[in-house]
């Protein structure tokens, strides 16, 4: 959420950054409002200023025998009394309307990201190893799996319809063996500690980190009003909502290795074959905690992190700088890491690092208190995947596919592969 503030003291860069987003200037309509609601506020000082003026003045009628002014001031109190039970609903009114219009617009872009509209304006800054070399038609990660026997999207349909994927196997086993990997290079080396956090949250933390109340659709509710998280960043940042934090302890940075659930909600046709989005799938999430003065570099060590253990695995990937048009609604600036792969002969996002700034601290009242410092700040908070499970596990297939069909277990997935080094069908 965007300090008000700011926005009195900065419209027309509130409207640009709008305008940077492809989103309608909505300077003019808060400014108004929330002059609506001071004036209304100044009302109800001056009203609550009366009625206290006009209850001292009964003792001192009353005490000088002016039984008629001493009633007339008590039907002036009572009525004020009234009114004022009135204002102060209204006020409430408004400040639930002010809240509710702030809480619609997204972050502001940092200057350097560049404006675009969608994609194919993002900037790649780096590409990192080589396209393998196959001296056959490599083949996508669906036709690999199919064929070994070992992912189903026919069985997982007939118990929950589509975009689910019913793994078994040694297939199975590397894709458990990913997130061990990633977590244990996150903790080992990266300095994140492991949370193994809850999967159901309740709104106050989907709003807290900004998928509420815009992106409610993007999620699945449950009968008992909680929501299956779409990302472990959401429990992870909320670890501190509504604490203050010692400036000694910051940077705080977490990491977990859970399911996320997304509705897809307008994906339709999109991707509809294979394991690259499901409406349940796993990830490895990295979550910083940090002030306004490192949140930048935090983020270039994120990303350095996620890069790291693409790097481990021998896969090609690139870099890119999201423009405003490609930015998530709570991002200030993101970086995407694409994966090659050679199935598809495409890039494809396996994972998104991005600084928020205090956009999520405000709306979760997080904040630290520097030492020696009586006023708080409002912390910065930083997301990125450590990376996406399943895609990793559709990258290291079709990278390290054979002609045979069968898939080589890259060297840094052979420890937690249990002796196996090659995926194969099994015979018979």
């Amino acid at each position: 959420m965007l300090d008000i503030k700011w926005i009195r003291q900065n419209p027309d860069e509130l409207d640009q950054a709008l305008k940077a987003r492809g989103a309608e200037p909505k300077a003019l309509e808060i400014l108004d409002l929330d002059a609506d609601r001071r004036a209304h506020q100044t009302r109800l000082n001056e009203m609550q200023e009366r009625r206290n003026a006009a209850s001292k003045q009964i003792g001192q009628a009353m005490g000088q025998g002016d039984t008629e002014k001493a009633e007339a001031l008590k039907t002036e109190v009572s009525t004020l009394k009234s009114d004022l039970q009135a204002g102060e609903a209204r006020a409430r009114e408004l400040d639930a309307e002010l809240n509710d219009l702030l809480a619609t617009l997204p972050n502001v872009p940092l200057p350097d990201v560049p404006v675009g509209a969608d994609e194919s304006d993002n900037v790649e800054i780096r590409k990192v190893g080589e396209k393998h070399d196959y001296p056959f038609t490599p083949k996508e990660h669906f036709e690999l799996g199919e064929a070994l026997g070992m992912m189903d999207a026919e069985t997982a349909a007939k118990m929950s319809g589509a975009r689910f994927t019913l793994l078994s196997g040694p297939l199975a086993r590397l894709e458990r063996a990913l997130g061990q990997f990633f977590l244990d290079t996150h903790t080992g080396e990266h300095s994140y500690t492991e949370v193994q956090p809850p999967l159901l949250v309740r709104d106050e933390a989907l709003y807290g980190t900004g998928q509420l109340p815009k992106f409610a659709e993007d999620s699945f509710r449950t009968t008992d009003d909680r929501w299956l998280i779409p990302t472990a960043e959401v429990s992870l940042t909320n670890i501190v909502s509504g604490a203050i934090v010692d400036h000694d302890y910051l940077p705080r940075r977490y990491t977990a290795l859970t399911a996320c659930f997304r509705s897809e909600a307008g994906s339709a046709g999109r991707d509809t074959r294979g394991y690259l989005r499901q409406h349940q799938f796993y990830k490895v999430e990295m979550v910083s905690v940090t002030d306004a003065d490192s949140s930048e570099a935090e983020l270039e060590r994120m990303t350095k992190c996620a890069e790291t253990v693409l790097e481990r695995l021998g896969l090609h990937f690139r870099t890119v700088v999201l423009c405003t048009g490609d930015m998530g609604f709570g991002a200030r600036k993101t970086y995407d890491i694409e994966v090659w792969l050679p199935g598809q002969g495409a890039y494809r996002e396996i994972s998104s690092c991005s600084l928020c700034g205090d956009f999520q601290g405000r709306r979760m009242n997080a904040r630290y208190r520097a030492a020696g410092e009586k006023q708080t700040q409002f912390v910065h908070t930083l997301n990125g995947s450590g990376v996406a499970v399943g895609r990793a596990l559709i990258a290291v297939m079709e990278t390290y596919q054979n002609e045979d069909g069968s898939i080589t277990v890259p060297e840094a997935l052979k420890p937690y592969m249990g002796g196996i080094d090659r995926i194969e069908k099994p015979e018979g």
